[in-house]
């Protein structure tokens, strides 16, 4: 059990798919579920995040750097997970790091890095590399294809 999984219990949530207001019949009528008086009664009540005049909570939190929409996110890979995991002469795609539980989910692709070593000569049909996966993969008889 954690965060993500928690949930309301069976028959405690009701559907707010009625109209209110159509009479006591309806058992939403009158007040139509909004009390007697008050601000929140009426029409034109404050908008989500409003505190009165006060300065609302997202206007007080510092703001820091900002976001780019465009940023692309690479998994990355080091050539010495390959020369454990496959076989010389195999070919590695993206579809078979996720077959052999290397890569769980690409995301935007999945770059190799070229930390530790490599022995096996592999076919490496991938997104992206580093000079230094190149030089290691290249070196010991593979070949590379940015697809």
């Amino acid at each position: 059990m954690d965060l993500s999984n928690l949930r309301p219990a069976d028959g405690s949530k009701h559907s707010d798919n009625f109209r209110r207001g159509r009479g006591h019949g309806s058992g939403n009528g009158k007040t139509a579920g909004k009390g007697h008086k008050g601000q929140k009664a009426r029409s034109g009540a404050p908008r989500i995040g409003f505190e009165g005049g006060q300065m609302p909570l997202y206007r007080r939190i510092p703001k820091r750097g900002f976001k780019n929409r465009n940023t692309l996110t690479f998994i990355g890979i080091n050539v010495s997970r390959l020369n454990d995991v496959f076989e010389s002469g195999d070919t590695v795609t993206v579809d078979s790091l996720m077959e052999k539980g290397i890569v769980k989910n690409p995301r935007d692709g999945v770059k190799i890095l070229g930390n530790g070593e490599i022995s096996k000569k592999l076919t490496v049909k991938v997104d992206a590399f580093s000079e230094a996966a190149k030089a290691k993969i290249e070196a010991a008889g593979g070949s590379i294809e940015a697809v």
